[in-house]
């Protein structure tokens, strides 16, 4: 039993292609868990068009898709996701519902004349959609997911993916006001691994650079280096980065984390760790 973690795409907010991001990629956000044979796909960003050309390659065909949330950049790759079209090949969506609108609604939409051309209903894999409410549990295999919900327009779920005794927490998107958020700093309680919104500084996020962005949903790398130490997190992992900000950019506030807080990095495509079953956890799981 093993669990990895694979970076497909890192940016926020709308892709950001070019020589200038091209050393972190411009991808919106995609993060692929492996644990065990089972693959588990955080979020449906640009990111998700080369994954679905690997996960074809390697003849796999089953697939849990996790949403955070449903804003563009979350779920704009599920049209070039090349298993969703392939008949034989099953897709499990899990994701939330804020506000009147089904999350089978608000991806139909997407892909409905004169947006897109194909509809969801016509692509050829077998979906299985499920809608979840923060605070729930479920398993999928011997894989468990926990999630919390967090605070951003629209709202947002965090999961907790826990396998062989190991941990990943993803939590993006997410802003924090006059103190931490509990209910992240729980869910993250011992994990592995924490991927981190960090699309602003502090500076930014308060407007001493720029407009303030206060409200915006989005937290600063330290903040993430709050939670992680709060959490008492193995590794943390900056993540969702502001399109603007180049790669030279990404590594200087990478620099200024792992100063606060040792190990800590910036996600960049590509990416990859991978961690084996702590002892006994097989027989646990």
């Amino acid at each position: 039993m093993s669990i990895e973690v694979q970076f497909w795409g890192v940016r926020g907010s709308i892709a950001s292609p070019g020589p200038a991001t091209a050393g972190v990629g411009g991808n919106t956000s995609t993060v692929e868990v492996r644990c065990g044979d089972r693959s588990l796909v955080l979020d449906a960003g640009t990111g998700l068009r080369a994954l679905g050309d690997r996960l074809m390659a390697e003849g796999r065909r089953d697939v849990a898709l996790l949403l955070s949330h449903t804003h563009w950049d979350h779920i704009q790759g599920l049209p070039f996701f090349v298993p969703l079209y392939v008949p034989g090949s099953r897709l499990e969506i899990w994701g939330p519902r804020f506000g009147e609108r089904a999350l089978a609604d608000v991806l139909a939409r997407q892909m409905e004349s004169p947006v897109f051309p194909v509809r969801l209903d016509e692509t050829g894999a077998g979906r299985e959609l499920h809608e979840l409410r923060g605070g729930e549990t479920f398993a999928l295999g011997d894989v468990t997911v926990r999630t919390a919900k967090l605070h951003h327009p629209g709202g947002v779920l965090a999961y907790r993916i826990e396998h062989g005794g190991r941990a990943i927490v993803y939590a993006t998107d997410t802003e924090h006001w006059a103190c931490l958020d509990p209910s992240l700093v729980a869910l993250a309680r011992d994990a592995d691994l924490l991927v981190y919104d960090a699309q602003y500084t502090e500076d930014e996020y308060r407007g001493a650079a720029g407009p303030s962005r206060v409200g915006w949903g989005h937290s600063t790398w330290e903040q993430g280096v709050k939670v992680a130490d709060a959490a008492r997190v193995g590794q943390l992992a900056l993540f969702h980065h502001d399109p603007r900000r180049d790669d030279a950019a990404v590594a200087e506030l990478e620099r200024l984390a792992a100063a606060r807080r040792p190990g800590t990095v910036a996600a960049r495509e590509g990416m990859i760790w991978r961690w084996d079953a702590l002892p006994g956890a097989a027989h646990a799981a």
